[in-house]
């Protein structure tokens, strides 16, 4: 059975024996807003598996020289870019699933003003302008 890396399971004195800190270091750094753990009832700190790689990760770059405000630029573009890359795989899938689905008929018409009217298959748009253009995708 494998353990939810997002699941926050670790309070503070073990978070920062796990990442090789001291406790008060993890507190300077959720002040920072460099980790972010979930707060137990009391407002006591629970840290995933994932805050204490992003911990490791923070240590490893600030003993490389990279400034706090550095590291917390770095977190913030590597949280963007696997953003991004979820949303990619959806819509990815999202296509994939609708070619794998019957042609639906859609025949999408342009005009020059730029307006986008969706017809069915076979259907003519009205004419608005003289010159249309019919996209089939």
């Amino acid at each position: 059975m494998a353990v939810d890396a997002t699941l926050p399971i670790y309070v503070i004195s073990v978070a920062a024996e796990l990442a090789d800190m001291h406790p008060q270091t993890l507190r300077q750094y959720d002040r920072l807003g460099l980790v972010t753990p979930s707060r137990a009832p009391g407002r006591a700190r629970r840290y995933s598996q994932r805050d204490v790689t992003t911990l490791r990760e923070v240590q490893r770059l600030s003993q490389e020289g990279v400034s706090l405000e550095g590291i917390r630029r770095i977190l913030q573009l590597e949280n963007q870019v696997a953003a991004l890359q979820y949303r990619v795989q959806e819509l990815t899938d999202e296509l994939a699933s609708r070619r794998r689905q019957p042609d639906s008929s859609r025949v999408f018409a342009a005009g020059l003003a730029g307006d986008v009217v969706t017809l069915s298959r076979g259907q003519r748009p009205r004419p608005r302008s003289q010159a249309m253009v019919v996209w089939r995708p």
